[in-house]
C-alpha cells in the first residue's frame, strides 16, 4: 500500500482508539467492523507507520474521548434516519470510520468523502464489504457537492467530525456557504474548537500535547476555530445554530470530577460539537 499521508495517519489514530474501547470489558462503543477493518488494514502499512502511529500507548484519555465522540456521532445519524426514513447521511473526512455498520443492522441512505489516497485504501482493505458509496475527494473541492445533489438536495445530513478545525477559516466558510447555497431542509453537525487555540501559545501548546500524543505530525496544528457557535450563521443564508454537545455533558465522562465543570463555558467551549440547520 502506498505510504498515507499526514492527514490519513490521523485517521489510523482515530481508528485505533475505537478499537481499543471496543475491545475493553465495558466499552463505551461497540465497533466489531472497526476491529475488522484494522486488522486487515495494519499489515499494509509501512512498518515506520506501524512502528511510529500504531505501536504507540494512546492515553486512555483520548481514546475515551474518541469513543464519546463517535458514540454521540452515530446518535445524531441514527435520530436523523428514524425522522427521516428518505433522508442521506454525507460524512466528510469520514477517514476509517465504520460508522454504517454502528448505526443500524438494517440498510440506510449514507456516503463517505475524504482523500483520495484514505478512500483507495479503505475500497482495497474493505472490498465488498461497503454497501454504500465512498467519494475520493478533498471536502474543499467543488465537484463533490454537485455529485452529492446528484443524489439528493433536501433532507441530507452532513457529519464533520474532527474535519474543520484542521482547515484554513477561508476554506471552511466556503464550504458553508457552498452548502446553503445548495441544500435545504438539511443539518450538519461539525466539530469546533476555539479561536484561542488557532495562533500564538495556546496553538504552540495544543501542536506539542498531539505530537505527544499521537506519535504523528498529523493534524497538531488547529485552523479553524470560532469565538461562539453562532459565528457560523453568518457563512451562509439559512444557517441556523440549533444545538451544541460537549462531552463534559456525557454520563461517562471520566475522571468524574470533570464533571463539576461542565457549567463553566471556558471547559466545555474549548472543543466541542454544533448542529446547524440549512436552508
Amino acid at each position: 500500500m502506498d505510504v498515507l499521508s499526514d492527514v490519513s495517519e490521523t485517521a489510523l489514530i482515530t481508528l485505533r482508539a475505537r478499537a481499543i474501547e471496543t475491545r475493553k470489558e465495558e466499552p463505551l462503543i461497540h465497533d466489531d467492523m472497526g476491529l475488522e477493518l484494522l486488522a486487515r488494514l495494519e499489515p499494509l502499512l509501512p512498518a515506520d507507520t506501524r512502528q511510529r502511529v500504531m505501536g504507540r500507548k494512546l492515553s486512555p484519555a483520548l481514546t475515551r474521548y474518541i469513543a464519546l465522540r463517535a458514540r454521540k456521532y452515530d446518535s445524531y445519524a441514527r435520530s436523523f434516519i428514524k425522522e427521516n426514513a428518505d433522508g442521506l447521511v454525507v460524512s466528510l473526512g469520514c477517514g476509517f470510520d465504520t460508522r454504517y455498520w454502528r448505526v443500524s443492522e438494517e440498510p440506510w441512505r449514507y456516503v463517505e468523502i475524504d482523500l483520495p489516497e484514505v478512500i483507495a485504501a479503505k475500497k482495497k482493505v474493505l472490498a465488498d464489504a461497503a454497501p454504500f458509496p465512498m467519494i475520493g475527494r478533498s471536502v474543499l473541492e467543488e465537484r463533490w457537492v454537485e455529485e452529492i445533489r446528484s443524489i439528493q438536495a433536501e433532507k441530507v445530513l452532513f457529519l464533520a467530525e474532527g474535519l474543520f478545525m484542521y482547515l484554513p477559516k477561508p476554506e471552511v466558510v466556503r464550504v458553508f456557504d457552498r452548502l446553503s447555497e445548495s441544500f435545504s431542509r438539511s443539518h450538519i453537525v461539525f466539530e469546533v474548537v476555539n479561536e484561542r487555540y488557532t495562533k500564538g501559545l495556546w496553538k504552540k501548546v495544543v501542536e506539542s500535547k498531539m505530537r505527544r500524543s499521537g506519535g504523528t505530525e498529523a493534524g497538531s496544528s488547529y485552523q479553524f476555530g470560532v469565538r461562539d457557535a453562532k459565528d457560523v450563521e453568518a457563512y451562509g443564508k439559512h444557517i441556523k445554530v440549533v444545538e451544541e454537545w460537549s462531552y463534559y455533558e456525557e454520563k461517562d465522562l471520566r475522571p468524574r470530577v470533570l464533571a463539576l465543570f461542565r457549567n463553566l463555558k471556558m471547559m466545555t467551549r474549548t472543543q466541542w460539537t454544533v448542529k446547524a440547520t440549512i436552508g
